[in-house]
């Protein structure tokens, strides 16, 4: 088996192990590394998936892109560790909507949010490799609801790291905050800066691109910063296995199957994108979006552009800057690193950039997408619970709407991805049903637990300060 390497999308970084791209995040030169080339699997092997338990599956995934870094025994054991957490046997369960649509339930693990899949893997991941290397780390993260609870829930208490996870202030609902604050382990630091998602994001990137970020210590060790926003190539690696598992699990691959997916960052549909370049037989990616339509406009007119972030029903979509979507481009412009760069360039100066028609074509071919307001969203999730008596969150709610309008087979199977559980939005549910979703008994006690967060401006400088002074 071939070993990987991995490359940025803009072409001036060095080539890079699987290990390193793990701890590097950001490349050097401001692109997102991905591998030189793509795995791909025949339909004999996908058919062998078959009789795989999830963890079985994901090592089968998983080991092809860490191939000469990862030991198969260490990462057998960091799989199972990981799914160790979920509270469903089958850890990615599909319930069944319709006679040709499916639910997709990724909200069994510790915070109920789809992340988890990416997440209990990658603080594991990041725990080998440092001690391996024998090196500490100062893991950072923005987020707009879910990811900061699922990395905090991954990295809390362990030894060789200290994580920092900054979120928009007031744009994050409150089991989701109390999922971050209530958590007060030493290694935690919750950041809420006054900004939204997109500010909180363009902090971490300049954080990553600060060469003095730490201040002159005697611990030589702690230097090391890690990403775990899905920039991070590790935690798209890790998604790809459940859309190998879902389709499997209807057939494939005998017969195709489609996906709907709420998506804002983009790195969960990517890893779709990757599932079908692989060998999974797809028909349909959909792009689900809400009113923060960046993608959707971007489909249907060929130009990526930036408008102001408008709060919605769904807030871990709130984003207008969907950083994964670079990896995207950079497969679009047949891997073009220097146009890439200079792409991405002039989209931080006019906050837009123009697809040429040659790749705006090669977009449309890959994927279908449809944006969803929060009326109807609204209107999804009361309508769900009337016809099959499930409740569905906000997110779950866009992908299932936006999957219903742009299916195009409707005899086809349609996997919507349900991304979080209900409970973590009690009143938009509760003010689509009449219904107000209880926590699961394990969390019964989050609202009344304590909580520890400090509030910063919005500013790269300040919240650089705040990290010196706490490492």
């Amino acid at each position: 088996m071939m070993t990987i390497k991995y490359i940025s999308t803009r072409g001036a970084a060095p080539e890079l192990s699987f290990e390193d791209v793990v701890l590097a995040g950001l490349a050097s030169d401001g692109g997102l590394y991905l591998p030189d080339s793509i795995p791909e699997f025949s339909m004999m092997e996908i058919n062998a998936m078959r009789a795989m338990s999830y963890p079985e599956l994901a090592f089968t995934i998983i080991s092809r892109f860490t191939e000469g870094s990862i030991a198969p025994e260490a990462l057998e054991k960091i799989i199972a560790d990981s799914y160790k957490t979920f509270r469903h046997a089958a850890v990615a369960p599909l319930t069944q909507l319709d006679t040709h649509t499916f639910m997709l339930e990724l909200f069994h693990g510790p915070t109920l949010a789809f992340k988890d899949f990416a997440l209990q893997f990658l603080g594991r991941l990041l725990d080998h490799i440092l001690d391996k290397k024998k090196q500490k780390a100062v893991v950072i993260g923005a987020t707009s609801g879910d990811t900061g609870s699922a990395a905090i829930a991954g990295c809390r208490n362990r030894a060789n790291m200290d994580i920092f996870i900054l979120h928009p202030k007031g744009r994050v609902s409150e089991v989701q905050r109390r999922q971050m604050t209530a958590v007060l382990d030493k290694n935690v630091h919750n950041i809420a800066i006054e900004g939204t998602f997109d500010d909180c994001q363009d902090i971490v990137k300049a954080l990553f691109q600060d060469a003095s970020l730490f201040r002159a210590t005697n611990n030589e060790q702690r230097t090391t910063l890690v990403a775990v926003n899905s920039i991070n190539w590790a935690r798209i690696v890790a998604q790809i296995v459940y859309y190998f598992y879902a389709a499997l699990a209807l057939g494939a691959p005998s017969r195709s199957v489609s996906f709907s997916v709420p998506t804002g960052n983009f790195g969960d549909i990517y890893a779709g994108h990757l599932a079908r370049r692989m060998g999974l037989p797809i028909e349909q990616l959909i792009i689900a979006t809400n009113r923060n339509d960046i993608l959707t406009r971007c489909l249907a007119t060929g130009v990526y552009g930036m408008e102001t972030v408008v709060p919605s029903l769904s807030p871990s979509m709130d984003i207008q800057i969907s950083s994964n979507f670079e990896r995207l481009l950079f497969d679009l412009y047949e891997q073009d690193g220097k146009e890439i760069a200079k792409m991405m360039t002039s989209f931080r100066a006019e906050k837009k950039l123009t697809l040429s028609s040659l790749a705006w074509n090669r977009f449309k071919s890959e994927f279908t997408a449809s944006a969803v307001s929060d009326e109807d969203t609204k209107k999804t999730i009361a309508e769900t619970y009337k016809s099959t008596g499930q409740l569905i969150d906000p997110h779950t709610a866009v992908g299932l709407a936006a999957g219903q309008r742009c299916r195009a087979n409707t005899a086809m199977p349609l996997i919507v991805l349900s991304t979080a559980h209900a409970a973590k939005f009690p009143d938009a549910v509760k003010d689509a049903t009449d219904v107000h979703p209880p926590l699961p008994a394990h969390l019964k006690d989050l609202l009344k637990a304590e909580e520890r967060c400090d509030t910063l401006a919005n500013d790269a400088a300040a919240v650089k300060t705040y990290i010196n002074n706490k490492i």
